[in-house]
């Protein structure tokens, strides 16, 4: 019941933020990933504790995810035509916006509440039910799953990398402290400071 609710919620909730054009996309993620952390809190509350070293796991963390990204930004053209117009497309999202609300909304709201819900919540509960190899990679499916609401290959393939790096880091320390801040810094730096298209 509760993963299923869960799933269910994700998938309005990302239909809502990329399937309807009215509307500021980041206050629309703001509102979306606050509803599924809480729905995530309504059945458990995570131990979440920053320590020293879930800090600098974090850090790293969210270093080497950007390093990817930026690798990854630099070689997509030459494998998938099309691909530095969608990773276009993906900045275009948020056109408009205030670069510095944008970064204290994905530091301080978005990547807390996506990691409180994706990985302390529904893959902690995937891995219970199904094993922690099955658990993580349902968790990817859904994660990058709901991302094909944008219609956009590159967010989409980001989102599977991405939740599949996350995953991995829950899979191998089940530190949430670690993962929010690797989230948080890593989506405020590429989105807000230092984009890599």
């Amino acid at each position: 019941m509760a993963i299923g609710g869960g799933i269910l919620l994700a998938v309005l909730g990302w239909a809502f933020l990329f399937g309807l054009d009215w509307g500021n996309f980041w206050v629309k993620l703001g509102v979306t990933t606050a509803a599924v952390a809480a729905y995530a809190l309504a059945w458990e509350r995570p131990r979440i504790r920053f320590t020293a070293q879930s800090i600098a796991i974090g850090v790293a963390s969210a270093v080497l995810l950007y390093g990817l990204f930026y690798l990854g930004n630099a070689l997509a053209p030459l494998i998938l035509p099309g691909a530095a117009g969608q990773v276009g497309g993906i900045y275009a999202l948020g056109e408009g916006s205030s670069r510095v609300a944008v970064f204290f909304l994905l530091l301080l709201l978005t990547g807390p509440a996506e990691e409180i819900f994706w990985r302390g919540f529904l893959q902690g509960r995937l891995m219970e039910r199904f094993g922690p190899w099955p658990g993580y990679l349902l968790a990817v499916l859904v994660y990058g799953g709901v991302h094909a609401f944008s219609g956009n290959l590159m967010l989409i393939l980001a989102a599977f990398v991405a939740g599949a790096w996350w995953g991995l880091q829950y899979l191998w320390r089940r530190d949430l402290a670690a993962l929010i801040v690797s989230h948080s810094l890593w989506s405020a730096v590429i989105f807000a400071v230092a984009p890599v298209a």
